[in-house]
């Protein structure tokens, strides 16, 4: 039986467990914190499963606002000025990789394709964890002041209608109809029936690596530190906790994946994406359906736990200390758009979250075999789209391990496309 190890417990590792196991694997999880638990990225999210997160960061025209990144800390999107120099390789792949509508449209279509139909993959997923009522198919809908701001959105807009994204357009009266809490500034709306969300990301998290675990996986908390490879073959993976035998790897570590796939042998521009959530616990007051503002560009949805906005993008990489300014804002937009959320809240019902989004600057994943071995297969870099694409995602690292033709086409995704 091929023995093969995931590294990472996150929603990606989870996934890749599970698909592993259902291939025949013996399989084994190193993973040094708890999974679904405050440390990762698939805890705090924004909750979205949407097939049609398919535009990239950066649009054309974004290199203008560079400077105003650098200048306003509290901005959606951030640039510490310390951490510039450092990121400033990565920075200019970002700019680039949206230069034109048509580099934004060739992401689109790949995006599309890994994104396509999540909300019924896990459907399924949260079905066999036991965990079903996790994860709602009721749409989500992005709101605007008025058709004027949808229509300055036009390029998005358009390459998501080209690569196959319908929606229905609201009008005020039936946005109210639909949102009767919601502050009645946004008199417009778009529905994207298709998508769907997760109530409570880090429980689905846990589930999911229980039933890894209940289906035969082995847990280990230690982090991966490499790997041993002889004559182009994988023999054990390195961990603070001593070696692990090992046939075949999968690198789902998120954020602190770099540092693991140059010991694979690949120089992967990888980069952390810091992003903050708030939530407001014990409130009836919210959106029937996940909304996004187009004024906060956060996600708003009523999960679980309790009314959560997520959003906020800041470059300063995997040491910095949280700006928990940054979640205050996404605390006064939720209270700025819901007029009946309490003004004075007791700090103990409102939560604050900081974590790592694994981003590449063109916006795409790393799906694909190391330099060093094809025994070792990437899966990270997912930046905003690591829980709605992770079903996929896992689908395709098993086809590659196993010797199956991928599903869809996996060029765009591969890890030495920047060489």
């Amino acid at each position: 039986m091929t023995r093969s190890i995931v590294i990472g417990a996150g929603i990606l590792g989870a996934c890749t467990a599970l698909e592993l196991l259902r291939a025949g694997h013996q399989v084994t999880i190193v993973e040094p914190g708890l999974p679904g638990g405050e440390q990762a990225a698939s805890y705090g999210n924004g909750c979205w499963l949407s097939p049609m997160s398919v535009i990239p960061p950066a649009m054309p025209g974004l290199w203008r606002k560079v400077p105003g990144f650098l200048a306003d800390p509290l901005g959606p999107l951030a640039i510490r000025w310390r951490y510039f120099p450092k990121v400033l390789p990565w920075l200019t792949r970002y700019l680039a990789s949206g230069w034109t509508e048509a580099r934004v449209l060739r992401t689109a279509r790949a995006l599309r394709t890994l994104l396509q139909d999540s909300p019924a993959l896990h459907a399924a997923l949260a079905e066999a964890a036991g965990v079903g009522h996790l994860i709602e198919r009721r749409g989500l809908m992005y709101i605007y002041p008025s058709r004027t701001e949808f229509e300055a959105e036009a390029m998005a807009w358009r390459i998501r209608r080209q690569v196959g994204i319908d929606w229905i357009e609201l009008s005020a009266d039936e946005l109210r109809q639909r949102e009767p809490e919601l502050d009645r500034r946004y008199g417009f709306a778009v529905l994207v029936e298709e998508g769907g969300h997760c109530r409570d990301p880090g429980a689905y998290v846990a589930a999911l690596v229980a039933l890894a675990e209940a289906e035969g996986a082995r847990r280990v908390m230690a982090r991966a530190t490499g790997f041993r490879i002889e004559g182009g073959r994988l023999r054990a993976v390195r961990t603070d906790a001593g070696e692990l035998a090992a046939d075949q790897a999968v690198i789902a570590a998120g954020a602190y994946s770099r540092a693991l796939a140059a010991a694979a042998g690949d120089a992967v521009p990888l980069e952390t994406e810091r992003g903050y959530h708030a939530m407001i616990e014990g409130v009836e007051v919210g959106p029937r359906t996940p909304l996004m503002p187009s004024d906060g560009k956060m996600s708003v949805t009523m999960t679980a736990r309790g009314l959560r906005c997520a959003g906020q993008v800041e470059i300063a990489g995997l040491e910095a200390a949280p700006n928990w300014k940054r979640a205050e804002i996404l605390r006064d937009h939720l209270i700025g758009a819901f007029p009946a959320l309490p003004r004075a809240l007791p700090a103990e019902r409102v939560k604050f979250w900081m974590g790592h989004r694994p981003s590449m600057p063109d916006g795409l994943p790393c799906i694909g075999p190391a330099r060093a071995s094809a025994d070792i297969v990437y899966a990270f870099g997912h930046g905003h789209v690591g829980l709605v694409s992770a079903p996929r995602s896992a689908r395709l690292v098993v086809q590659m391990l196993t010797g199956q033709p991928t599903e869809i086409d996996v060029r765009p995704f591969d890890p030495r496309r920047f060489e």
